[in-house]
């Protein structure tokens, strides 16, 4: 979801008696694409859809998805959690972290390593012995071309360097340049991840689902819901950043984001602002 500022994401509700908002929320999901993480998320959540991505993306066709859940939230030892797009686990119990990044910046190596680090540290019960970790896949799709060498995929793995074989630890990060839209598969899918209207798509079953979210009544409950809980979401994420400053008052972030007072109160004293 698009807005202009950043304060317009507490300018906007869902409810029964509030028809206009409701049609501009629904105006905006017409103009999404697959490149929205909200909305990949949405279409993500259908386990065919997810199998699609996840096959083209490793040059593959025998992954089956098991499982697909989106904004899946995994927290480290000191409380910071992440949200995480598309977590999916196939029949094999491989895991799947699937991340549309717009901006680069929040691409990092870092972030890769972290999203991984934190599966990791979900994954094993207590007592369980650290083989029995799973294959884990880091994918990020990225707007741009994150590495400027003009290819479709980076995939990086760990290596042994002083004698260039794997390290074997089952760990997996993948960037796939979505700038690169040829006639390849993963090209026409890069092109599918940026088309707004599912009549221009290349994948039968990627158009049904996006056609079915924006265009069917129950698939348009389906992305309200998402895009309320996205701006809750986010405005809390601006508000902890606005007391962070410590330059506004409890009142004037209260006024600008529409945030109840309490809540922001609740939220200062929770980051012992």
């Amino acid at each position: 979801m698009i807005l202009t500022n950043k304060f317009e994401y507490a300018k906007i509700y869902i409810g029964d008696d509030d028809n206009v908002n409701i049609e501009k929320i629904k105006e905006k999901i017409q103009q999404m694409c697959l490149m929205h993480d909200s909305f990949m998320s949405a279409v993500l959540q259908h386990k065919e859809c997810c199998e699609i991505v996840i096959n083209t993306i490793l040059g593959r066709d025998d992954i089956t998805v098991i499982e697909s859940r989106s904004q899946y939230t995994v927290t480290n030892l000191h409380g910071r959690s992440v949200r995480l797009d598309v977590f999916a686990k196939d029949s094999k119990d491989k895991l799947y972290n699937i991340e549309i990044q717009r901006d680069n910046a929040g691409a990092v190596p870092q972030r890769a390593r972290y999203n991984s680090s934190l599966i990791d540290a979900n994954i094993l019960n207590a007592g369980e012995d650290f083989d029995k970790l799973p294959e884990t896949y880091v994918i990020f799709i990225t707007e741009k071309d994150m590495y400027n060498k003009g290819l479709p995929l980076y995939t990086i793995d760990r290596v042994i360097k002083e004698t260039n074989e794997s390290f074997n630890d089952g760990s997996h990060i993948i960037y796939v340049n979505s700038e690169i839209q040829d006639g390849t598969k993963l090209g026409k899918l890069m092109a599918d991840f940026h088309c707004t209207d599912p009549d221009d798509m290349h994948s039968k079953i990627l158009a049904e689902r996006v056609d079915y979210l924006k265009n069917n009544k129950e698939g348009n409950t389906i992305m309200c819901k998402i895009v309320e809980e996205l701006v809750d979401e986010r405005m809390i994420e601006i508000v902890k950043k606005m007391i962070s400053k410590g330059t506004y008052t409890a009142e004037a972030i209260s006024e600008l984001t529409e945030v109840p007072l309490e809540e922001v109160k609740k939220l200062i004293e929770e980051q012992g602002a």
